[in-house]
């Protein structure tokens, strides 16, 4: 989320609204009509533990965003994906259909993962040329301005890991138009 944010784009989530009474589903598929761009990781589709019922919720959005651009007309033609994975091959055990497409695999590494988002974004989205190290860099000096200004507004390190990815989101951005200070004092 991090390196969409620092190349310029806004990333939109299914948790922009908390509104219960929406439906989920329909957020997603609304989300899907309105963005060119997507990113989906099939990574955390894997049971963690036997028994556990593996997630199938990023496969299913996969599909929802391939129809979507097989279906609908204009500017759905366009869309792009970043299909992402832990291990190369290791979607086709369970979604086979996705052989011959361009998998990119991070090993569980999330600097592996922001160079391959951040590679797709500069191709892919026209984004600005920064360096995949420079945004590692600048993430960890957003890490520390976000710490240290909750932390002076009287919440604790666990309140803040706890926060919604809604609220993380709004502060990458304040963080960007701050001029990406590298702490909060």
């Amino acid at each position: 989320m991090f390196t969409i944010v620092r190349l310029g784009f806004i990333p939109r989530l299914a948790s922009e609204s908390l509104d219960g009474g929406q439906n989920r589903l329909q957020k997603i598929v609304q989300l899907i009509e309105a963005s060119r761009f997507s990113v989906h990781d099939l990574s955390r589709c894997v049971a963690a533990e036997a028994g556990e019922h593996f997630r199938m919720n990023m496969p299913f959005e996969l599909g929802i965003d391939y129809g979507c651009r097989q279906f609908k007309d204009g500017a759905h033609k366009k869309k792009r994906f970043l299909i992402l994975e832990e291990e190369r091959f290791r979607y086709q055990a369970a979604l086979s259909d996705l052989s011959g497409c361009d998998i990119e695999t991070h090993a569980a590494d999330y600097q592996k993962a922001v160079r391959k988002v951040r590679n797709w974004l500069v191709l892919e989205a026209d984004a600005q040329n920064v360096g995949a190290q420079r945004i590692l860099n600048d993430y960890s000096d957003f890490q520390e301005w976000y710490v240290e200004k909750h932390l002076a507004a009287g919440a604790s390190e666990a309140d803040i890991y706890e926060y919604p990815t809604r609220e993380l989101l709004k502060g990458m951005q304040e963080w960007m138009e701050a001029g990406m200070p590298p702490s909060f004092n």
